[in-house]
This record gives structure tokens, sequence and C-alpha cells, in this order.
């Protein structure tokens, strides 16, 4: 039997973590960071977008929908899911807990194969990236 894996995540950070036994504590086996997650929008982008004034004289800005933290975020959602991907592909685990962040997780779902998603047994929206792993085991179900 193929161990669980747990991942913790937010924008800025996920830690993985590996139960070798349903009942057992967890051990942290890898972290990936998103510093630029910590940084304020006018660091990430070069210059404002423009902006336009109509007939009226109503100001109002260009630019796209997504924020560049937005942009941040989804990109490490995709670098989490492809870490999370090539365990499964060496078949490093065969059960998979997501928490997460709730905003962060509606992200780590758009970048899923459907062969992972299968392997995800629970997901949890709550925000652990900074607890021990004693308080995030408790946050899971009694056998994993």
């Amino acid at each position: 039997m193929s161990d669980t894996w747990i991942i913790v995540a937010d924008a800025c950070r996920a830690r993985f973590f590996s139960a070798a036994k349903p009942a057992g504590p967890l051990l942290e086996i890898e972290t990936l960071s998103n510093p630029q997650a910590r940084l304020h929008e006018g660091d990430l982008v070069s210059d404002k977008s423009g902006r336009d004034s109509d007939r009226n004289g109503s100001s109002h800005g260009f630019g796209g929908a997504n924020s560049a933290k937005e942009e941040t975020a989804n990109r490490f959602a995709s670098e989490v899911c492809a870490h999370l991907e090539d365990g499964r592909q060496r078949k490093a685990f065969g059960k998979l807990y997501v928490l997460g962040a709730p905003a962060f997780l509606g992200m780590l779902r758009k970048h899923q194969s459907a062969g992972l998603r299968n392997l995800i047994s629970d997901e949890i929206a709550k925000d652990l990236t900074t607890q021990t792993p004693e308080r995030i085991r408790a946050q899971l179900p009694e056998y994993l």
C-alpha cells in the first residue's frame, strides 16, 4: 500500500506531508514557496495601466481583469499541481488530502488532471500553512 499525501497550501507556500499509516503522524517531505505572493501589487507590475476619460469627464482605467497578484498565485497553483502530478505518475502516493485557503483551492482545481482528482480523498478549505504537523493532522480524519 502506498503512502497518503497531504498538501497544505496558500498563494505563498505549499507544504507536502506524507502519512505511512492510516492513523499515523504526518511527516513533512517538501515545501514549495512563492515569495512573489508576499509582494504588493505595485511591486509586481512595471507601471500603472492607462486611464481614459469619456465625454462626461468620467475617468476609467485600462487593464486586464486579473491582478498581477492573482496571476502570480495562479502560476504557483499550476506549479503545485505539476509537482503533485509528478508524484502521482511515480506512484508516490495512493491517496491525497488537499487543505488550503479557499481562493487558492479554486485555483488548484483548475490545474488538476483527471487522474489527480481521482486520488483526492477530501478537500478542506482552511489555511493551515503556518500550523504544526500535529495541528494539521487534527483537521484530518482519524484514519486516512
